[in-house]
């Protein structure tokens, strides 16, 4: 063998083992590098368990803690007054402001979802921090103060927060621009849309929401036990009815699909500025939910009329074009929010829509209402009911 080939034979057999030596211990890096990787996953994987654990227990010690005695072994007694006309918000505030419960947000949740909580009698107790939420529920229920009403205020359906401000004014010295300033007092409306929770949402905080509360001041009669109630007492009052009416049709809502609170508090609005009888309600819903499923503009007047900020006795064809997120003539879908407040009557509607091939309707200034399943039919209608005006 000559001395170059064995040279060669040489070099292959270094490059051979250069190779062996360079795979191995990039093999052995890689398995390094795969250690280090599942010991920074493991290490991951435990600081998020003991963060859940340790959260979790934070928040159940939270909750417990607010739903038990403020002090299981006190002995001392608070004498409590919880005035006339007192909504259950307020009663939560007093007792809490007096020391007789850890949480009055979690008081209000206790008496929603207990059966048992309910008829609060006005009148003066006397409680202790050591009592249970169900000892302090069921003092309360044996108050014996029946006092009436100082005044009454009615609030019709189908109005909105600046007529509702106006009612006020008249009826309960409460001056209209200091309710419009609360109604967009945007602190105000976030600590609303937490001590209600299942009623208000997020979606009120919208830019091109008008009044985030329009819609949900419901429409009721109101006694108030005081000369001079506050914007407070009338506001909490107003949402707590929307609450208790919205709430005793919540499983029906829930059944909507891609649909809220908000979506049918909004829908129930518009039926109510459309239509007078509970057959009409129905049929405008019917009406309303067929041309939403067939990606038709709603196109009813009340919104335009909404949109443009004043009342007027026709609605003229230049009116339709208003730029508004409220003007259903221009947005697909439903309005940004309700346009006025509504009747129990409305809602159960947009809930049990009558089963109609209706796909338009013509609401005539004398009451009634027309309904056709084609353009060319409505049109009929609305050259022979309708004096619209450009």
């Amino acid at each position: 063998m000559s001395k170059s080939t064995q040279e060669n034979e040489n070099q292959v057999q270094e490059h051979q083992q250069a190779n062996t030596y360079s795979k191995s211990e990039r093999f052995i890096k890689r398995c390094q590098e795969a250690s280090l990787v599942r010991k920074i996953v493991f290490t991951i994987v435990i600081l998020l368990t003991i963060i859940l654990v340790v959260g979790g227990m934070s928040g159940y010690r939270y909750v417990k803690q607010g739903l038990e005695p403020v002090d299981k072994n006190a002995d001392t007694t608070i004498e409590v007054e919880i005035p006339m006309g007192s909504s259950t918000s307020a009663i939560a505030s007093i007792l809490e402001e007096n020391g007789v419960i850890n949480n009055d947000l979690f008081y209000r949740f206790y008496v929603k979802f207990n059966n048992n909580a309910t008829g609060f009698q006005a009148g003066e107790y006397t409680l202790s921090p050591s009592m249970t939420l169900a000892e302090i529920t069921d003092e309360l229920q044996t108050g014996t103060v029946v006092r009436e009403p100082i005044f009454n205020v009615t609030i019709p359906e189908g109005k909105t927060i600046e007529q509702i401000a106006t009612i006020y004014e008249q009826n309960a010295d409460i001056e209209a621009s200091e309710f419009i300033e609360k109604m967009q007092d945007q602190e105000y409306i976030e600590h609303l849309i937490q001590t209600y929770p299942a009623l208000l949402s997020d979606e009120l905080l919208d830019d091109d929401i008008r009044f985030p509360l329009e819609g949900y001041l419901f429409a009721a009669t109101y006694p108030f036990y005081e000369e001079e109630p506050s914007i407070d007492t009338i506001v909490y009052d107003m949402l707590e009815k929307s609450e208790q009416v919205v709430l005793s049709y919540i499983s029906q809502i829930n059944e909507l699909e891609q649909w809220n609170v908000h979506d049918v508090v909004t829908l129930a609005s518009l039926v109510e500025n459309e239509a007078r009888t509970e057959e009409d309600r129905e049929k405008i819903a019917g009406v309303f939910f067929n041309r939403l499923e067939k990606d038709m503009r709603l196109e009813t007047d009340p919104t335009v009329l909404y949109a443009l900020g004043g009342h007027k006795e026709r609605v003229l064809l230049k009116d339709l074009e208003v730029e508004s997120p409220y003007n259903t003539y221009h947005v697909k879908g439903l309005p940004v929010g309700p346009i006025s407040n509504f009747s129990e009557s409305s809602l159960k509607s947009v809930l049990e829509p009558e089963d109609t091939n209706y796909l338009f309707f013509v609401a005539a200034p004398d009451g009634e209402i027309y309904y056709a399943e084609t353009f060319a039919e409505h049109l009929k209608n609305a050259e022979k009911y309708l004096d619209r005006d450009v």
